[in-house]
């Protein structure tokens, strides 16, 4: 395995499979409908603009595994050392530590850009996720009950985080 920036024209339309699975078949994601490549597109343009990466974990194929990518945390200047990432893995790919070497991308990668605070905001019911991240040193920060609605029932929504030792020199404004 190894890790590429991803881009819409190489990734795209494995990046949207992986989405979709998600939305349709699993609370990874709170969203209902299919997203489309037009979606994906502009997804792949704001990452771009916000100077956040999009992790590729591909085989020695070059076939996508996984991905992972952070991006804003919250729209307040103070926030500008927080961002909220994610992981998805391709199903057939689980279970293989792609999520967990994807996470560790990212680990570094927020380093890399002095970031302070990484937050995954994860299905409460989502263990394998909530091991994961607990494994890599992230602490549950807190939860929000009945935070969603999908399939039918109300989903919980758990926050982890994990502090960094980025920025040495934080600012105001």
């Amino acid at each position: 395995m190894k890790f590429v920036q991803a881009n819409c024209d190489d990734h795209g339309s494995a990046i949207l499979e992986i989405f979709n699975h998600a939305i349709l078949h699993s609370t990874a994601l709170y969203d209902y409908k299919a997203r489309t490549m037009e979606t994906m597109r502009l997804w792949f343009q704001a990452k771009s603009a916000g100077n956040f990466p999009v992790i590729a974990a591909v085989d020695d194929a070059g076939d996508l595994m996984g991905f992972a990518s952070y991006g804003s945390f919250r729209a307040f200047p103070a926030y500008k050392y927080t961002v909220e990432h994610s992981v998805y893995v391709k199903a057939d790919s689980r279970g293989q530590g792609v999520g967990s070497a994807l996470l560790k991308e990212v680990l570094l990668s927020a380093q890399k850009q002095n970031y302070h605070v990484l937050i995954g905001a994860i299905d409460a019911a989502n263990q394998p996720s909530i091991e994961l991240h607990e494994r890599l040193g992230f602490t549950h920060s807190g939860t929000i009950r009945q935070a969603g609605f999908k399939f039918g029932r109300w989903l919980d929504l758990a926050f982890y985080q994990l502090l960094l030792e980025t920025p040495t020199n934080p600012i105001d404004g």
